[in-house]
């Protein structure tokens, strides 16, 4: 297992419509705070303040298509364009099992990152791909 240990960051939180919404300094918009975007929020702070990868090569919520499905990845880095690590944050409540880890395997059929991440808050588990095998990681890795 990894451990995050999360940075302090002056998140922006207003009521808007009667709901919660975090203004999302990364996609520069307001979207409604949901437990598993909270965790997305931490995760985010923690590569760019104590990880240092770059804010820039860091995509959002983006759609992927599988096969005939539509899906949403949570988080994804890119090394020159291409995706280095793919990120799936759940909320914190939700236990990391074989269902969460079919979930990015099935990003991983079409982004073929170098690393798989997933994470609930509190419970951080990663994995290095190498000749088609996956490898336990014990920290999240220095970016290239």
């Amino acid at each position: 297992m990894i451990v995050l240990n999360y940075p302090s960051y002056p998140f922006k939180i207003k009521p808007i419509a009667g709901k919660d919404q975090l203004f999302d300094p990364f996609r520069k918009i307001w979207i409604a705070l949901t437990p598993e975007e909270w965790v997305r929020q931490n995760v985010l702070q923690y590569l760019v303040q104590v990880a240092k990868y770059p804010a820039a090569l860091i995509a959002m919520e983006k759609e992927i298509k599988l096969g005939a499905l539509v899906k949403r990845f949570d988080i994804v880095v890119y090394n020159h364009d291409i995706p280095w690590m793919i990120i799936e944050c759940k909320e914190a409540n939700v236990k990391i099992n074989e269902k969460t880890m079919h979930q990015i395997l099935q990003y991983q059929q079409v982004l073929s990152a170098k690393y798989l991440i997933v994470t609930n808050g509190h419970e951080t588990f990663g994995a290095k791909i190498e000749s088609g095998k996956l490898h336990a990681l014990q920290n999240i890795p220095d970016y290239l």
